[in-house]
């Protein structure tokens, strides 16, 4: 009798089927405990997330929680940058679709608008964010700032663009642009989460509409009026 020859790879997919659904699933239990972190830290701030705060959150063991991470540290970065990809997914990828110019600045300040407006009751994590690491060093505080200061720079780009479009003076600086947007974000915060003064967010769409008043170029203002009429 001759024994049939099996090819190596024939068998392979069967006896990696296995190991694919589990690398899954670790993906998928890990995902699931970075949502539920990202939810405490929205309310407790990144210094109140612990690994068995999160296993009771998720009904996990601590050892369970701490195998996906291996350290708070890790758990605080990996929090962080899911919030980051979450903010671009909702802020700054929608306004790519706008023209280039005033059009995207507006854009990526409405996005940034209702963004802010959904964080009133549950909590910025760049901004609480800010106020725990303001003045620690090390590697949470990196990914914090690294966010922050990329979400910075799109918004400067976003300036530079209008500029290069002719529709902001060009003798304005675009971080002094960046800046005064910032600071309307962080006031709203201030003055709706913390002092609860009803109307801050009109207020800081009144205040950009006032930026881009102030820093149009008299053709673009001419080309918006001709638009209104």
């Amino acid at each position: 009798m001759t024994l049939r020859t099996i090819s190596p790879l024939s068998v392979a997919p069967a006896s990696a089927e296995p190991v694919k659904r589990a690398m899954l699933k670790g993906q998928q239990t890990k995902a699931a405990i970075i949502d539920a972190a990202l939810g405490l830290a929205s309310q407790i701030g990144l210094e109140g997330l612990s690994i068995g705060a999160l296993a009771e959150v998720t009904g996990m063991s601590k050892s369970g929680v701490f195998a996906h991470f291996g350290s708070r540290e890790e758990l605080q970065i990996s929090v962080i940058r899911e919030y980051h990809d979450r903010f671009e997914s909702e802020v700054f990828y929608p306004a790519m679709q706008q023209t280039r110019g005033v059009s995207r600045l507006q854009a990526m300040f409405d996005n940034w608008m209702v963004q802010t407006s959904n964080e009133i009751d549950s909590g910025c994590i760049y901004i609480s964010g800010a106020v725990e690491f303001d003045d620690r060093t090390g590697p949470v505080r990196d990914a914090l700032a690294s966010s922050v200061t990329s979400w910075q720079a799109a918004v400067r780009r976003a300036v530079e663009q209008a500029q290069g479009e002719g529709q902001l003076v060009r003798d304005v600086d675009p971080l002094q642009v960046a800046f005064e947007v910032h600071g309307l974000i962080l006031a709203l915060h201030y003055e709706a989460r913390f002092l609860k003064v009803p109307g801050a967010a009109e207020r800081a769409r009144q205040g950009f509409a006032r930026i881009l008043e102030r820093y149009h170029t008299a053709a673009a203002a001419a080309s918006s009026s001709d638009r209104k009429r």
